[in-house]
């Protein structure tokens, strides 16, 4: 019977090594859980265009919005693992929703194959033409005297932009309205139009906007300044060296995929990231790159258990929950 049953087996695989070694034979859903001009949204095409070329299938991204990511994270952590359906996951849908939502339907430590980190995203904090600030330090002595009356826009509760400027609140002692909306393509064009106060972005989403001077960028979250926003000073130059915050985009599967296809995946995501126009295409919107090390499927998987380590308290701290 043992001998048998070896037997079995060993066919199985022999059957399943050319299916496998095939893929992938369609069209690949790349699910985004915010809508489409956003910081995650943006990186994702960028990867996709060149990662259909390297499979010879076509990477069609989708965006599907709600829940501050989640309901997209929850669809894809149920879809086949047959490297057909993938999530490109941020801080918020990855790290965040832990500590936000209570009955979150998945949990990102366990239910994803890690493929790759895409790109880092320094965070901004940018204001309306009008309003009556000249810097940063100006900002935040107007936020503390009228906090009360002003918002600020975000892609959704847990996304990174209001992880962000939550914890902006909590440096400064605030409380200030939040808007959400269904991703922060949508919170920039409110911002554009003048019907929120101020957002705090990914530098995907914002650059080519500070860059025309139809928004007002006051702080770069980082120690050093941005190369493509050089004029927008850090936060430690404005007198709040704690105010540091990055965003990342990042690439999963769901659990229980091959693991001969999330290798496949992670090769072409960094045959991506090793193509100059690629490259520049991430780095002229202010995308920060991982380097070799941080490329693996093993280090994107520690990356999520570190932040949902480092996140969930300050959500706690900060009482903010989401239904």
């Amino acid at each position: 019977m043992q001998n048998w049953l070896k037997g079995l087996v060993a066919g199985a695989l022999a059957l399943a090594t050319p299916a496998l070694a095939a893929y992938p034979e369609r069209n690949i859903t790349v699910v985004v859980p915010f809508a489409a001009g956003g910081a995650t949204d943006v990186i994702a095409r960028i990867y996709a265009d060149h990662m259909s070329r390297t499979l010879g299938q076509q990477l069609v991204v989708e965006n599907q919005t709600g829940a501050g990511g989640t309901i997209a994270a929850t669809r894809v952590s149920k879809a086949a693992p047959d490297g057909y359906t993938l999530l490109m996951g941020n801080l918020g849908t990855q790290a965040a929703s832990v500590g936000l939502y209570p009955n979150l339907a998945y949990d990102p430590r366990s239910d994803f194959a890690p493929i790759m980190n895409a790109a880092a995203t320094p965070m901004l904090v940018a204001a309306k033409k009008d309003l009556p600030v000249k810097d940063f330090r100006e900002f935040v002595a107007y936020v503390k005297a009228n906090g009360a009356k002003l918002n600020y826009g975000t892609g959704g509760v847990g996304a990174t932009s209001h992880l962000t400027c939550l914890f902006l609140d909590t440096l400064l002692d605030v409380k200030v309205q939040h808007v959400p909306f269904r991703g922060s393509g949508p919170a920039l064009n409110a911002l554009l139009a003048g019907q929120i106060d101020y957002v705090c972005d990914q530098t995907v989403g914002i650059v080519p906007q500070i860059q025309a001077g139809q928004v007002k960028g006051l702080v770069a979250a980082v120690k050093t300044r941005i190369p493509v926003i050089p004029d927008v000073p850090t936060s430690e130059e404005q007198g709040l060296p704690q105010f540091q915050a990055s965003g990342w985009n990042a690439l999963f599967a769901p659990k229980g995929t091959p693991p001969e296809i999330v290798e496949k995946l992670n090769a072409a995501a960094r045959a991506a990231l090793k193509d100059e126009t690629v490259r520049k295409r991430l780095l002229d919107i202010g995308a920060e790159l991982p380097d070799e090390a941080g490329q693996t499927p093993a280090a994107l998987g520690e990356l999520v258990r570190s932040e949902v380590e480092k996140w969930v308290p300050v959500i706690k701290k900060a009482g903010v929950t989401a239904n």
